[in-house]
């Protein structure tokens, strides 16, 4: 079966299995991808490539410290609700899974009536939000799509904050989003905007391609050490095994009633 109901940590989540071996664990919770192994060589073992903090909350009390947070409908604090939105912190539907061109897929959805009483009395915009995820082979492909169902328009802001497991911080290097090959030496919080081609990621193992489209943006992130240490979910040490390379539309866009906006993001090893 390429898509079955499991446990991760204490949260329902669904196991995707391609029929080549790829592998990603979705929970139900925030929508949240929270490992990703691509297809290995026959006897070779899968690796994972989601970094997930050991220290991170697994029982739906607050958002995950790992994977691929949803963010929606504001980045970090440019807003006047919860940071990072509601989206990840909000416990998603099931709305198709199974196998399509060898891929394994599953889609969640949210909508108004899936927010708690305190997320849907600051947000006042009927809306529908829809999660693909898909692996095949070595790669990952997400999209997200927005609906206003509603009578108003609405701004918002999304991203999908993809923490990449890496084994030193130091070696990754980071090219297309800006003149210079992108190093990352201490904290870094840099936001690209205008994203126009594909991001090529050397992780210092293997280099990988991430492709975007509808998000307009991008943001590089990692805490360096002074700030992991006062993250109460995150190890001190392991700033040094990720970091966070996130498609975004930071905007905030404005939707109109009846509109849907996509974005679209996907990761394959570089040719």
């Amino acid at each position: 079966m390429s898509v079955s109901t499991i446990e991760y940590g204490q949260l329902p989540a669904l196991l995707l299995r391609a029929p080549d071996g790829a592998e990603a664990t979705i929970t139900l919770y925030g929508a949240h991808l929270v490992s990703w192994k691509p297809a290995a060589a026959t006897g070779a073992p899968a690796q994972e490539r989601m970094f997930m903090s050991r220290l991170s909350a697994l029982d739906g009390s607050r958002a995950i410290r790992g994977g691929v947070p949803v963010i929606f409908p504001q980045f970090a604090e440019r807003g006047e609700g919860t940071r990072h939105g509601f989206a990840r912190t909000s416990t998603w539907r099931v709305l198709d899974s199974g196998e399509q061109d060898g891929a394994a897929f599953a889609v969640l959805g949210l909508n108004q009536g899936d927010l708690s009483p305190q997320a849907s009395s600051a947000w006042a915009y009927a809306f529908e939000l829809a999660l693909r995820v898909a692996v095949h082979g070595a790669e990952l492909a997400m999209a997200l799509e927005v609906r206003n169902i509603g009578t108003h328009p609405f701004p918002f802001a999304a991203a999908l904050h993809t923490y990449h497991l890496v084994e030193d911080v130091e070696a990754v290097r980071i090219a297309g989003l800006q003149a210079e090959t992108l190093a990352i030496t201490d904290k870094l919080d840099q936001v690209f905007e205008g994203i126009a081609g594909a991001i090529h990621f050397d992780n210092g193992a293997d280099k990988l391609l991430l492709q975007q489209s509808g998000f307009t943006d991008a943001v590089v992130w990692n805490p360096g050490a002074a700030d992991a240490a006062a993250l109460a979910d995150m190890d001190d040490e392991e700033y040094r095994n990720f970091v966070c390379i996130e498609p975004a539309l930071l905007g905030p866009a404005t939707l109109e009633p009846g509109g849907v906006w996509r974005g679209e993001y996907r990761i394959s090893p570089a040719v």
